[in-house]
């Protein structure tokens, strides 16, 4: 019997979090994965910045795999990270000085949505800041490879550092960030992908204030992390899309598509 849930009459699909990644890597979708505050924008930047950069997510030893990878693992608190003047999860921390160097990044929403995806073939970092460039890139992949896409909103968590899908919290920065990615794709899509594409359609003129007054924007704004916000919340910045490759050793690393 069909899953009826799984938007499988439409090229162009939209789901959430961990259990949409899992679905979408069963079936082989090409998957690019959105959290705008701030997984995907700190990861842009940083393949931008041409910083090599190991997800990983809150499970394990991360200073065991930093030195598995020959990696400096990111402080997992942004704001001692900022009083350091070291690269964090903070979006802003990458500059040109860290070209070339190896990082280990941490997060509980899209890193864990990143380790769900690994088994699949074509894994992207979307967001506000490339959406478009990552639309070009997908569109040419599934005419090339006749592949279905799923753009996945990470979404926050209730609480604790669970990894349960029951956790989830929607946020209303991924899904505009994957409504800017879905508005640019070719084929036919979801009515999942529409409503999100309508509301990112819909917000298109107030995005910095909707998302700098959102749950998360807000956390990061008490945070004292309100130029992150900003930064975040700007559309077409770049043009670096981070897909999800091996090293030598078997480990997955993002690096910019189109290098």
């Amino acid at each position: 019997m069909e899953n009826i849930f799984n938007q499988s009459p439409f090229q162009c699909r939209m789901d959430w979090g961990i259990r949409g990644v899992k679905e979408a890597s069963l079936r082989g979708d090409i998957i690019v994965i959105v959290d705008v505050l701030s997984f995907s924008s700190a990861i842009t930047n940083a393949v931008h910045q041409r910083a090599i950069i190991y997800p990983f997510p809150r499970t394990g030893d991360i200073n065991e795999f930093g030195k598995s990878v020959n990696a400096e693992v990111c402080i997992l608190e942004r704001s001692r990270a900022r009083e350091l003047g070291l690269p964090s999860l903070s979006a802003t921390s990458f500059n040109e000085s860290h070209k070339g160097k190896k990082y280990v990044i941490s997060s509980i929403n899209g890193a864990t949505c990143v380790k769900e995806a690994s088994g699949n073939n074509y894994i992207f970092i979307g967001c506000l800041l490339n959406a478009s460039a990552v639309a070009i890139v997908v569109n040419q992949i599934q005419q090339d490879k006749n592949l279905n896409i799923t753009v996945i909103a990470s979404g926050e968590r209730w609480s604790g550092n669970k990894d349960e899908p029951r956790d989830l919290r929607p946020s209303i920065e991924d899904y505009l960030g994957a409504g800017a990615i879905l508005e640019l794709l070719n084929g036919t899509k979801s009515p999942e992908a529409k409503v999100c594409i309508g509301a990112y359609q819909n917000s298109k003129s107030e995005l910095d204030e909707l998302i700098l007054d959102s749950s998360s924007g807000r956390e990061l704004l008490n945070m004292g992390f309100s130029d992150d916000v900003k930064f975040c919340s700007q559309v077409d910045v770049f043009k670096e899309v981070p897909i999800l490759i091996q090293d030598s050793k078997g480990y997955s690393f993002f690096k910019n598509y189109l290098s």
